[in-house]
């Protein structure tokens, strides 16, 4: 057995992942990790790479580099162009990351799911009754991004970017253990909620929910970083063109999308639960007529 398996077989036991990943200082240890990140130093560099490598499935052949200033400089790796190809049919909407499915489905009034039996609602995730109301009874799709993954997210169709609302919170670790056993966890952690409105009119939010080792999210249209030691609520009304496959910005480390979108959206045929998909591939289908 390989020492990476061996790692494997010992973090997958419920009880010790869950100790190591959450009983732990966990907003303390992501500072540092934001700035033990940026140090460039080949010798750090190497060495934290290396260790990355042994602990997950990180492959760096699709980016666009091959030499990195530091572990944040490969964090947040672009690829080479054209690998992440937008899905061109106006009527889809294309997942705006990297991501393993999660929780998916309709709407129950205000109450979604993080996983099977886990329920937790629009307003406390979101913040806001106005917004609430354009989700009611809508769809929603969790995709959740691993250390490993490319880290930058995209505009998932042609729209407009309307308003930003910064919300602090926690940092638990969103993996399904932890997912299984906080309650709630979405509502807790750091997140960003982006709301956006689709060139039909129709509401479509991107929330990306921080994460454990998660030192900051980027947003390039706001030219800010949200990290650790960021306050909120904090709202940010800006109205910024976008199109579909635009760069927003990037996670570091790991982390959460949950798209919520329009009672009338189907899912995608390649939406199934645990299933991998890519930046650009088909996440929704909107009617060629939208429901009024």
């Amino acid at each position: 057995m390989t020492v990476k398996s061996l790692i494997a077989s010992f973090t997958q036991q419920e009880d010790l992942n869950f100790l190591l990943t959450n009983r732990i200082p966990r907003a303390a240890l992501t500072r540092f990790m934001g700035w033990f990140s940026k140090i460039e130093q080949p010798q750090v560099r190497d060495v934290s790479i290396a260790c990355w490598r042994l602990f997950s499935d990180l492959d760096l052949s699709e980016a666009r580099k091959t030499d990195f200033k530091s572990l944040h400089d490969c964090f947040t790796r672009e690829l080479k162009p054209g690998l992440r190809p937008s899905d061109p049919d106006p009527q889809i909407v294309v997942s705006p990351c990297d991501a393993i499915v999660g929780a998916f489905g309709a709407i129950a009034d205000i109450e979604l799911f993080q996983v099977k039996g886990a329920p937790y609602s629009l307003l406390d995730l979101l913040g806001d009754p106005a917004l609430v109301e354009q989700h009611r009874n809508g769809r929603f799709v969790t995709l959740r991004l691993t250390s490993s993954m490319y880290h930058r997210f995209h505009a998932p169709h042609d729209g407009r970017i309307e308003q930003v609302n910064f919300i602090s919170g926690d940092v638990w670790n969103v993996n399904p253990i932890a997912l299984r056993r906080v309650e709630k966890l979405f509502c807790k952690n750091e997140r960003a909620v982006i709301r956006t409105r689709l060139d039909t009119g129709e509401a479509l939010t991107l929330v990306p929910v921080a994460a454990i080792l998660v030192a900051s999210i980027r947003l390039h249209f706001l030219n800010l970083v949200f990290n650790a030691e960021s306050r909120g609520p904090t709202m940010f009304h800006c109205d910024v063109t976008v199109r579909k496959g635009d760069e927003l910005g990037w996670f570091e480390h790991g982390s959460t999308i949950i798209v919520l979108a329009p009672d009338h959206f189907e899912f995608c045929d390649n939406v199934v639960d645990q299933a991998r998909i890519c930046a650009g591939q088909p996440l929704l289908r909107r009617p060629a007529t939208p429901a009024s």
